[in-house]
């Protein structure tokens, strides 16, 4: 592997967070209209049930109908109105300026999430409980893997039986762990008044939160089909009155609770979603959201989850297709293995489903490394595994770069004509051999031969010895005396 000989300005590094994508269209423009038309007439006829009288109020003096049904309606004005009012180009803020999120038009950026409860042992490959270390050790390892832009949880704290002391460790662990952007959620709406105490704490005092706020809610704030998910929803408004971004996330499985045929099962996550944007701009106009489409596939033979799926790759791409049709800052999951090991099958359909997602120019690619079993399992290998796999789809992401330079034919006629033959040592390759190219940090390019002179070394052997250096070297990010007001303000686990 080719080492730079010292660290490239941002401009010139071969992958790096923001890159535009947005190259690859499942959907005709037509065929977007026809999405977004269906996805207004289910607002209108359907509409959502289930709101809290919080949400009921706010939304229906913002224009909504509440039925005799019980349900709320949302006439096409009043979408309308309210995308005029919704946040876009936003930025999404880490503890660390240098981490900061831009989220406007197609530019690219590789997280964690999801709600793992088991990790994966690379060893014995049996799985076990995962814990609040766990959870740590994974913020640790996505803190220094450059390709892995922000960290929302990835696993259950299974060793914190209570539950907000489980939202204490898990806010505590992600922030902890890494300066870039946290994603986390709130298992009981009373938990978030205590949770940013912890909150302000660690920022500094609740204006420097508000002037920076450096963790987003990842809110599930509806229960596909076409439900709002009352708790989630009343944790929703304490997050925005508190100035906490929120991703509105709207999770069905095509299929079983979203609709089988993959352009119906997009226009459903699009009308939850817009519900969403009406219900967060009648209680705050502009407050920054995440337009949080991630419908899932289910395998129709066995009604289970498959999260590596071509339709699944399918399904986010679309979906990045609508964000960028309403202009709003979009996430969507990608990266989602099937197999219970970081094996081949793991490889492709982490591959796949992040380089569709990439080349469309998806804002905010969620649970991009680490998850298998269809999200039941976290892996730390296949988490530093999959930073050479983003590495890989950020170079297709940034595409090919046509310029005079690149396309002059002097480099080709100093070579041929009375030159050596090969560009092999030219100025202009080795130039370009640092901006250029990417090379795999563990994929090995050794041919047979060297190889087997090196040991024939194995991969995931190699991931585990790369895991295990990076979580020796790697401390806490929050200061010492921080560290121990907490530790005395709350139980930690970790």
């Amino acid at each position: 592997m080719a080492l730079r000989a010292a660290p490239l300005a941002e401009e010139l590094r071969p992958v790096h967070p923001g890159l535009p994508g947005g190259r690859y269209l499942p959907l005709t423009q037509a065929e977007v209209r026809r999405i977004n038309e269906a996805a207004l007439e289910a607002l209108e006829v359907i509409g959502l049930s289930q709101a809290p009288k919080s949400g009921v109020a706010a939304m229906t003096a913002a224009g909504a109908i509440l039925g005799d049904d019980g349900r709320l309606r949302f006439p096409r004005s009043q979408v309308e109105d309210m995308l005029a009012k919704a946040a876009r180009d936003i930025t999404l803020c880490a503890r660390d300026p240098k981490h900061d999120l831009h989220l406007t038009g197609t530019r690219v950026h590789f997280g964690t999430a999801g709600a793992a409860v088991h990790v994966v042992d690379p060893k014995t490959k049996d799985y076990r409980d995962s814990t609040a270390r766990d959870l740590y050790d994974s913020a640790r390892l996505v803190h220094h893997l450059d390709n892995v832009h922000f960290f929302q949880r990835t696993m259950v704290c299974r060793d914190v039986t209570d539950n907000f002391e489980m939202d204490i460790n898990t806010l505590y662990a992600s922030c902890a762990g890494t300066t870039k952007h946290v994603g986390t959620s709130f298992s009981d709406p009373s938990h978030v008044a205590g949770c940013f105490e912890l909150i302000h704490l660690i920022a500094g005092g609740e204006a420097e939160w508000r002037a920076r706020p450096f963790i987003s809610n990842s809110n599930c704030f509806v229960v596909p089909p076409m439900k709002f998910a009352e708790e989630s929803c009343v944790t929703m408004e304490h997050c925005i009155r508190a100035g906490m971004p929120v991703l509105l996330l709207s999770a069905g499985q095509a299929g079983a609770t979203a609709p089988a045929p993959i352009a119906l099962a997009i226009v459903q996550a699009v009308a939850e979603c817009l519900a969403g944007v009406v219900y967060v701009n009648s209680i705050s106009p502009g407050h920054p959201a995440i337009f949080g489409t991630w419908p899932f596939v289910s395998d129709l033979r066995t009604g289970a989850m498959s999260g590596g799926s071509a339709e699944q790759a399918l399904l986010t791409a679309g979906c990045a297709q609508m964000h960028r049709f309403y202009n709003l800052p979009g996430g969507a999951a990608a990266g989602i293995s099937d197999s219970k090991q970081s094996d081949m099958q793991a490889g492709w359909e982490q591959a796949i489903t992040n380089t569709l997602a990439g080349l469309s120019g998806l804002n905010m690619v969620y649970e991009a490394v680490g998850m298998h079993a269809s999200l039941l399992g976290f892996s730390l290998e296949s988490l530093v595994l999959g930073d050479d796999i983003l590495g890989q789809v950020l170079r297709c992401v940034r595409g090919i770069d046509v310029t005079d330079e690149s396309v002059s034919i002097e480099a080709m006629k100093a070579v041929c004509l009375g030159g050596p033959g090969h560009y092999l040592g030219s100025e202009q390759t080795l130039k370009l051999m640092q901006t250029e190219y990417i090379y795999p940090t563990l994929g090995n390019r050794m041919s047979p031969k060297e190889w087997n002179e090196a040991g024939r070394p194995d991969l995931l052997e190699n991931a585990i010895a790369r895991k295990t250096a990076i979580l020796a070297a790697a401390g806490n990010t929050v200061s010492p005396e921080i560290d121990a007001a907490i530790r005395a303000r709350w139980n930690i686990y970790f």
